[in-house]
């Protein structure tokens, strides 16, 4: 049988040491041994009772349970102050095969894969890779839980694909103690699989879009998420290229992603007119000389099994380039620089962004690679319809040149999302985000919750609608700001919520982070109506 060890413990950080935060309990769950006998199937239906009695425990405690992967999100998201269960054990991983799908889908089944919650970004892909498929997108990185990156809404590196939740086609929640507590959960529209399969893992099935739309970025509050059935694609290769472009281009680029009549230029190749893959550009704030942005152009390709003998094994040159993420830049940059943060931020102004210009081809997952920094660090992060990129990256930044703080800028670019609490919720959401390093009250600059607090006022004075990172830090108690971004769709959500738990399991799935932004208070019944 599954077994979970539970320690004592008095805190708790996060990868990039946003903490720390106070914890009482540890757990970590393991599966039953290979050595058992027991089948994929039976382990994963064997630690569903384990979940569901680590769920009962707490209730029975008046304590909040919460699951947590690889700890990225550098907001308290992740964090509750009782009992934090430890998913990356429970790696589980199934296809699905032609006579388990439901007989209305449209989805073809070799493309579908059911993942338990701890498996990694990284070792997904692995998995696809050998049977020739690939994810659609990823995040920046690969070290996430595939349950973490969909609970927060981490958005994927392709302008027409979306996020990781977009390519999520089944979940499975764990909502409580009791055996119809084991839900798995489909959009009517879109059905995946026959109820026999379903019902073999012990769950029951729910066919309804509003509820599976409401339960994608669930933000860890509407269950455990033990489960979820992926749609991959075949692989494929991707080009990616980091030239400087004039600075109007490129914010011209962003404003109407419209590459028609758009020459990137780079050598070797003719992406004349070809839309990319990723658009991403590259900015520092404190240097307004600047007249080139870098720009990182990434291209999609058919793939072909000796890509390495044109192009070379992708792996090693990432230790060559240093527009890995835009944290990583930074750091390569700060570390050429004075350690105090003011000096720091004085050198920037006369900084130059570096030029790479080197050409890289390899599969998602080996351009998508390892994080090249683990240390302290902050993240701000705002998603605004594309065509207010430019004049939202001009207000952010000017008001960063006024209350400067250790980072620089970029800009992303994602397709909407059908889940109701994803921040990438224009049709086209550019993100605008400020990476750096975190800083101490003694360097006697802003301090990073009262610069938070200023960069959503100054989007909020000019009129920009705009959502946060779920992950990224900000002033998540800013008065009303979730019903800023999201207007009646923040009901929706708490109705679904009222409808896949009850109040008591509410309590347990809560945290500080929910009660911050007022989505742990449930909704009234005039309201529920209302909805």
């Amino acid at each position: 049988m599954a077994t979970t060890k539970i320690d004592n413990r008095t805190r708790w950080d996060t990868l990039h040491k946003n903490g720390p935060f106070p914890l009482k309990l540890f757990l970590t769950t393991k599966l039953e041994k290979n050595s058992s006998g027991l089948s994929g199937f039976e382990k994963y239906k064997d630690v569903a009772v384990e979940i569901q009695k680590l769920i009962q425990q707490a209730a029975d405690s008046n304590e909040q349970f919460r699951a947590i992967g690889s700890k990225w999100s550098m907001s308290n998201i992740a964090h509750c102050k009782d009992r934090m269960h430890y998913n990356s054990y429970m790696n589980l991983k199934f296809p699905i095969f032609e006579g388990e799908m439901h007989q209305d889908s449209n989805y073809e089944h070799s493309n579908l894969f059911w993942f338990q919650c701890g498996n990694q970004i990284k070792e997904i892909s692995l998995f696809l890779e050998r049977r020739g498929k690939s994810l659609k997108t990823s995040g920046a990185s690969n070290g996430q839980t595939i349950a973490g990156c969909i609970s927060t809404g981490v958005h994927g590196s392709t302008i027409d694909v979306g996020s990781v939740q977009d390519y999520v086609v089944g979940l499975n929640l764990i909502t409580g103690p009791n055996p119809e507590d084991n839900i798995y959960l489909e959009r009517k529209s879109r059905p995946a699989l026959r109820d026999t399969y379903v019902q073999n893992l012990n769950a029951r099935v729910i066919r309804d879009d509003e509820t599976f739309n409401a339960a994608l970025v669930g933000l860890g509050s509407m269950g455990f998420i033990h489960g979820v059935v992926l749609e991959a694609e075949n692989l494929f290769l991707l080009h990616r290229y980091v030239k400087k472009i004039d600075k109007a281009k490129a914010l011209q680029l962003a404003n109407t992603l419209d590459f028609s009549n758009y020459d990137p230029e780079i050598p070797g190749t003719d992406f004349r007119g070809v839309r990319p893959f990723h658009y991403k550009v590259f900015m520092n704030p404190y240097n307004t000389d600047e007249e080139k942005y870098a720009v990182e152009f990434i291209y999609k390709m058919k793939y072909y099994e000796d890509y390495k003998t044109d192009f070379g094994n992708p792996i090693p040159f990432q230790k060559e380039f240093v527009y890995l993420d835009l944290l990583y830049l930074f750091i390569k940059i700060a570390e050429k620089f004075p350690k105090s943060i003011p000096k720091l931020i004085n050198l920037l102004k006369s900084s130059i962004l570096p030029k790479e210009e080197k050409t890289t081809v390899g599969k998602l997952s080996e351009i998508f690679w390892d994080t090249g920094f683990q240390g302290k660090a902050f993240a701000c992060s705002f998603g605004v319809d594309h065509t207010h990129s430019s004049k939202a990256l001009e207000l952010l930044a000017k008001l960063t040149r006024e209350h400067p703080v250790p980072g620089i800028f970029a800009m992303r670019f994602i397709k909407k999302s059908e889940a109701t609490m994803a921040f990438s919720k224009f049709p086209f959401t550019c993100m605008v985000e400020i990476d750096g390093i975190q800083w101490s009250d003694k360097e006697k600059i802003i301090g990073l919750k009262e610069y938070s607090k200023k960069l959503i006022g100054v989007l909020k004075d000019n009129d920009i609608p705009f959502t946060i990172h779920w992950g990224k830090n900000a002033d998540w108690e800013f008065p009303g700001l979730v019903e800023h971004m999201y207007g009646n769709e923040v009901k929706k959500w708490k109705k679904i919520r009222n409808k896949l738990l009850t109040i008591p399991m509410q309590d347990v799935f809560s945290n500080a982070f929910l009660d911050s932004t007022k989505l742990s208070e449930p909704l009234a019944a005039d309201e529920d109506l209302i909805v």
